[in-house]
């Protein structure tokens, strides 16, 4: 049985450019770099970055990572937006949360997300 996520592995096609973006844009810490494979820490879960495997969206669906933002998802979306992050629509808001979702440097699903207050 599982026991919880050990990693989540994103495909990359630049690693320079992504390990940029994960740590410049999203302000994560990069764990271990190489050409081929890096490490991001994302508040204790590793987030590979895997220059082996075709990156980009696909049409068939895929992972998606979801980030707590450190403060408010608003300001969030506003930093990211300054950093040039690829924001793919506004914050939508539902009984379950709020959500507003982005892209990487490498074209991979990513999302903000926000619990609903309490």
């Amino acid at each position: 049985m599982a026991t919880g996520v050990a990693a989540v592995w994103v495909p990359v096609t630049d690693m320079e450019r992504a390990v940029a973006f994960y740590r410049d844009t999203l302000g994560l810490t990069v764990t271990d770099q190489s050409e081929d494979w890096s490490e991001i820490d994302a508040n204790g879960l590793r987030i590979g970055l895997n220059a082996r495997e075709a990156a980009g969206p696909s049409k068939d669906g895929g992972a998606v990572v979801s980030f707590q933002p450190d403060g408010s998802i608003e300001d969030e979306v506003a930093s990211l937006r300054e950093k040039g992050a690829d924001i793919q629509g506004e914050i939508s808001e539902h009984p379950w949360g709020k959500i507003v979702p982005f892209k990487d440097s490498e074209g991979n699903d990513l999302q903000l997300y926000a619990p609903p207050a309490s």
